[in-house]
């Protein structure tokens, strides 16, 4: 069973997913990046451009998810580099860190609370993020154009495009897209009809809505929504 929370991180949520038996999962992109702990060890999944299937690996998970562009920061990495990737968090921070923090997280009662400490220490070292990305993010999410939303920030097509990578894990209009794909199927779910439900996220109709949902979820659009 899957169960989430909201973080005391700011834009962050907490999660725990027990699952009931074997079989895949299906994570769709959000532009997000989470911090995990599953059967002892801590990863991190990277931002994703297509649909992750998880094989059902053992046992129970628990993860932080980040904010859009909070975690590069976390991490000490840039997000491009672990674009559709899941990987140790040892491969990215000292053995010697990890196995500690590590540690702290098998010894807490809720798993998801453990990483949540571990991810608030880290932050208040860190100090304020930087509020131009979260800018950025609030702009995409709610349809601006990627030339506007330049502009509004000051900033240059490149500048946007560097900064985009460096957050998220792809330039500004793969973000956009991500994020039109997560607001188009809020609606869906909530019983919006689909040509509805393109027409208030910004598809040019229907058909393009279902098409981007090929692409990005793999899956046709009724089959991802249990056959609606």
């Amino acid at each position: 069973m899957y169960v989430e929370r909201a973080s005391r991180l700011r834009g962050a949520v907490v999660w725990t997913n027990s699952p009931s038996g074997p079989g895949t999962g299906r994570i769709l992109p959000d532009g997000c990046m989470d911090l995990l702990w599953n059967d002892g060890r801590l990863m991190v999944a990277g931002p994703d451009t297509h649909a992750y299937v998880d094989e059902g690996a053992p046992g129970g998970w628990a993860g932080l998810r980040f904010f859009p562009g909070q975690a590069p920061a976390f991490l000490g990495v840039p997000a491009h580099a672990l674009r559709d990737r899941r990987v140790e968090l040892a491969e990215l921070w000292s053995p010697a860190v990890v196995r500690r923090l590590t540690a702290r997280v098998n010894a807490a009662g809720d798993r998801a609370s453990g990483l949540e400490e571990v991810v608030l220490g880290r932050a208040a070292e860190l100090g304020r993020p930087d509020p131009v990305l979260r800018r950025i993010v609030d702009a995409l999410d709610a349809g601006r154009p990627v030339g506007a939303t330049a502009d509004e920030l000051g900033l240059g097509a490149r500048q946007l495009h560097r900064r985009s990578l460096a957050a998220f894990g792809y330039g500004p209009k793969t973000l956009a897209r991500v994020l039109r794909l997560q607001r188009a199927l809020a609606l869906a779910r909530d019983g919006v009809p689909y040509a509805e439900t393109a027409a208030r996220t910004g598809y040019a109709d229907q058909a393009h809505l279902a098409r981007d949902v090929r692409e990005l979820a793999g899956l046709p659009l009724g089959e991802l929504l249990g056959g609606r």
